[in-house]
């Protein structure tokens, strides 16, 4: 049995997902939300925005964020060279830059930046622009419940300091394939992780990416204890 302390997790589809604290903060990772596909309509309008954390700058994951960012300035937590692009739109008192190892405090979430193995570019008029390199996150929520939330990443070893030095209780991992890893890999990553909590994410979104949840659960059998939380977007944890 999985213990939220209190927070909730929502899936908004595809690797979008908002936190909420018992005391009513919200952090959005990935903001793709009212452009998303997948995202259902109840979830297109947000009410409260306090914090909005960027693993990259891939439409599919920058999505929405100038447009949530007018509409409630939140902090954004994003790698140093995509927070200088935020800012040249206008939301330099916004942009809570940081690198890959470090970690900081917006709002009431304590974050720490990680690798991840994938690109990361800005497209702005079809025109692209160099984004810095992509990221994964431990996020730590009040009462230290924490999660893992790895962005857009191939399978790497170092999953294994992850669970190390954070323990997080839950991960989101992709598993769509192509662009990220597909089921084998996700499989490896959470023995890797040891954790027994994991939401599949970056699939179903496009026909090319073909992983599935059966998959995952055909290739995690002998894991003891391990709950695949496969949400549809719109429900929540």
């Amino acid at each position: 049995m999985l213990d939220l302390q209190g927070h909730r997790i929502t899936y908004f589809g595809h690797s979008t997902f908002s936190l909420t604290t018992p005391s009513g903060q919200v952090a959005i990772i990935d903001p793709w939300v009212m452009t998303n596909p997948v995202c259902p309509a109840a979830l297109k309008s947000v009410p409260r925005l306090d914090v909005i954390f960027l693993t990259h700058a891939h439409g599919d994951h920058l999505g929405d964020l100038l447009a949530l960012a007018k509409q409630h300035k939140p902090k954004i937590v994003a790698i140093f060279e995509t927070c200088l692009w935020i800012e040249s739109k206008g939301f330099r008192e916004e942009t809570c830059p940081m690198g890959k190892g470090g970690s900081q405090k917006a709002g009431e979430f304590e974050v720490t930046m990680t690798h991840a193995f994938h690109s990361n570019s800005i497209d702005e008029n079809g025109v692209r622009y160099y984004g810095g390199e992509p990221a994964g996150y431990v996020i730590r929520m009040p009462g230290g419940f924490t999660i893992y939330h790895a962005g857009d990443t191939a399978l790497f070893g170092d999953m294994k300091l992850i669970a190390e030095l954070y323990k997080p209780a839950l991960a989101m991992l992709p598993i769509g394939d192509r662009f990220t890893m597909g089921p084998r890999e996700a499989a490896y990553a959470i023995r890797l992780l040891g954790v027994k909590h994991v939401i599949p994410m970056h699939y179903a979104t496009f026909p090319f990416l073909t992983g599935t949840v059966d998959g995952l659960r055909r290739e995690t059998p002998e894991i003891a204890g391990l709950e695949i939380h496969a949400l549809k977007p719109g429900e929540s944890l």
